[in-house]
């Protein structure tokens, strides 16, 4: 019975996140469903990619949250619109959750609407939300482990960002052995190591990201 609950559950949300992605398409919107566990640097990521894009892409947010709209006040900082969607207990956003948040955007005037995802490994890759593409954010003080513990999450995304490069010295991270590993369960993904705080790494994303919007 639990099982044919899931089912069902996964089932109506796919229908909810098809007519999310008709809808982005009617409006030239490109999303990404941004994912990582919580701490990985999501928000900031998303700082640093909107300062340095903001003036040749109409960029705007949906933060996803337990509870609390500070990041999404972090984001507003940027200049760049953002709506809070807080979850409660619920450890992902979903295709409605998203939708309902629509109504806040004049998507006709976006480039590219970044959905920042609850930190979560599990729950938010399986569920849809009408992305033109998923991406993971890990950092370095999570450990290189993760990517064979939490398969599903890099095997459903595009884009793997490594978070916080600069730490590595400190840690006992391998660089090597993470790209390893994730490339082994996606060999399609597209690897960006970075730090935020230094800023090594940023261009190559953000060029990225620019090609995607471009091959729309």
């Amino acid at each position: 019975m639990k099982i044919k609950i899931a089912a069902e559950m996964l089932s109506a949300n796919d229908a909810i996140a098809s007519e999310n992605r008709k809808l982005f398409k009617e409006n030239g919107v490109f999303v990404i469903n941004l994912m990582s566990s919580p701490g990985a640097g999501k928000t900031t990521l998303l700082e640093k990619t909107i300062s340095r894009l903001k003036d040749r892409i109409k960029i705007a947010v949906i933060e996803g949250d337990v509870a609390t709209a500070a990041d999404a006040e972090r984001i507003e900082k940027t200049g760049a619109q953002a709506v809070q969607i807080n979850t409660g207990s619920m450890c992902h956003l979903d295709g409605g959750m998203v939708r309902n948040a629509l109504s806040e955007f004049d998507l006709e005037s976006l480039d590219l609407l970044i959905v920042e995802n609850v930190g979560n490994l599990v729950c938010p890759a399986e569920f849809d939300v009408g992305e033109d593409c998923k991406v993971m954010l890990l950092s370095t003080a999570e450990g290189d482990d993760k990517p064979l513990k939490y398969p599903l999450m890099f095997h459903e995304s595009s884009a793997l960002v490594i978070n916080k490069i600069d730490l590595i010295p400190y840690t006992n991270f391998s660089l090597e052995k993470a790209i390893r590993d994730s490339l082994s369960i996606n060999p399609r993904l597209s690897v960006f190591p970075l730090s935020c705080q230094t800023g090594e790494g940023l261009d190559s994303w953000c060029g990225w990201l620019e090609g995607r919007l471009g091959g729309r």
